[in-house]
């Protein structure tokens, strides 16, 4: 587990100030020109206050190889953000990010060491903190969603969703009682949810000691409701759809994960699979989250300043 990115308290008001991140202040990043925000993908300075408390440091900077980094880490986030927010190619980030070859290396090295992990799991129990919750759950919901796979899918990760008429990859999600993502993986169409279930259950049950309940829907029952429980200490808790209802309606615990679906569905980089590795898809679906709770918290900080300003300046000066 890398360590926190924690520097002084954030009183910049960017871009009009210099950059505040690691790779300005120790890196090479103050080589290379600032730019305007003026995407809706781009962090607000609250935002970018939340958001920088919680990265990881750099191996250059932690002992562990590796030379400063020559792009500022704001503007690296902005532009995955842009990618991931309005679906474009890697190629076709606008000019006045980064070049896409060091933004496309960057998302590299964040999703292959797991760094994309630790600033959601962070912002996760911020949110939940800050709703009252322990950092901890100690019931979730899990569901699948199959979506289209595009021609840069590679056959071996592709698969045909019979009951949904699809051709591409499933991705299954467990979530929260608020919805915040536990666990996300991507696999072939093909793949049932209860097999999937069988790989992400255990990880999930190592990880969050505290489970104790999952609820799913119908495509879950069979063996693997005996199995958690003798395996794993988890019920698994089936919500049925019952057989007189027509039509759309909201199903107890199971619409949370669906209201998640929609979530990620409001990032065009995920309406379709685009992604060559099913690492990069995860990665992409951790991504959107961050945008979606670094703005809860962004915004939750910016109504407490508002209605205690007086409060707000007493802790800035201590």
């Amino acid at each position: 587990m890398s360590q926190l990115y924690v520097v002084g308290s954030a009183q910049s008001s960017w871009p009009a100030r210099e950059c505040d991140c690691l790779a300005h202040r120790f890196g090479n990043a103050a080589d290379h020109p600032g730019r305007r925000l003026r995407y809706g993908s781009d962090m607000t300075d609250a935002e970018w206050a939340v958001v920088r408390a919680v990265l990881p440091v750099p191996a250059w900077m932690d002992g562990r190889g590796g030379r400063p980094e020559g792009y500022c880490h704001r503007q690296m986030l902005d532009a995955i953000r842009y990618l991931v927010d309005n679906g474009v190619k890697w190629r076709n980030l606008p000019a006045d990010f980064p070049p896409w070859k060091r933004v496309y290396a960057f998302f590299c090295r964040w999703r292959d060491n797991q760094l994309i992990g630790e600033l959601h799991d962070r912002l996760r129990e911020q949110v939940r903190a800050s709703e009252g919750r322990n950092t901890e759950p100690t019931a979730a919901v899990i569901d699948s969603q199959s979506v289209k796979a595009d021609a840069t899918v590679k056959n071996d990760s592709r698969g045909f969703d019979g009951g949904k008429k699809i051709n591409g990859r499933k991705r299954h999600l467990v979530v929260d009682c608020l919805g915040l993502l536990l666990a996300a993986a991507v696999t072939p169409a093909s793949t049932t949810d209860r097999d999937a279930a069988t790989a992400i259950l255990p990880a999930l049950r190592n990880r969050f000691r505290t489970l104790r309940l999952v609820w799913a829907d119908s495509g879950y029952t069979g063996h693997l409701v005996d199995w958690a429980a003798n395996t794993l200490g988890l019920t698994l808790e089936i919500v049925k759809r019952t057989d007189n209802l027509h039509g759309f309606h909201v199903l107890p615990r199971r619409w949370v994960v669906e209201r998640t679906n929609a979530w990620l569905m409001r990032s065009r980089r995920l309406t379709r699979d685009y992604e060559t590795h099913t690492t990069s898809a995860q990665a992409v679906i951790l991504w959107s989250m961050t945008m979606l709770m670094s703005r809860r918290l962004a915004r939750r900080t910016t109504t407490i300043r508002q209605q205690h300003p007086a409060q707000t300046a007493t802790a800035t000066a201590a």
